[in-house]
Order: structure tokens, then C-alpha cells, then sequence
């Protein structure tokens, strides 16, 4: 009968998982953050321009929100 052990010797510790994890959950939390620190600075400054502004740009106020919500997503975090 022939039998097959396989030992990986090349696992990482709980805690280097548990740091790893960590890490990437921060780093999603920052990316996140930062996306949304563009969003509300997008929203804000369109927020403020007048109307006649807004319709020299060729927005209405109803498309604020939905800007600002692409340029959050375009951001890449540079």
C-alpha cells in the first residue's frame, strides 16, 4: 500500500496571516477613504458654483452627485 504525506513547510504563521490581513484591510480602508475625500471635494466645489455656472459647463445641479460619485471611482490614489 503506498502511502502520500505532504508536510508544506512553507506556510506563514498565524500571526504573519493575521498581519497581513490587517494590512490589507487598512489598505482598503484607505483607498476607500480616499476616494471618498474626492468625492465629497468634487460634490463640494460643484455644489458652490451658481447656476449660471453650472449651465456654462453644461450641468444641471440634479448631475452633481453622479459626477462626483465617476470621479471618486476614477480615482486611483496617486
Amino acid at each position: 500500500m503506498a502511502y502520500y504525506t505532504h508536510t508544506n513547510t512553507a506556510t506563514a504563521s498565524l500571526i504573519e496571516r493575521g498581519l497581513a490581513a490587517t494590512a490589507s484591510l487598512l489598505n482598503a480602508a484607505a483607498q476607500r477613504y480616499a476616494r471618498y475625500r474626492v468625492y465629497r471635494q468634487t460634490y463640494n466645489e460643484l455644489a458652490g458654483l451658481n447656476d449660471r455656472e453650472l449651465n456654462d459647463l453644461g450641468l444641471s445641479r440634479s448631475m452633481i452627485r453622479g459626477l462626483a460619485y465617476e470621479a471618486a471611482q476614477s480615482h486611483t490614489g496617486k
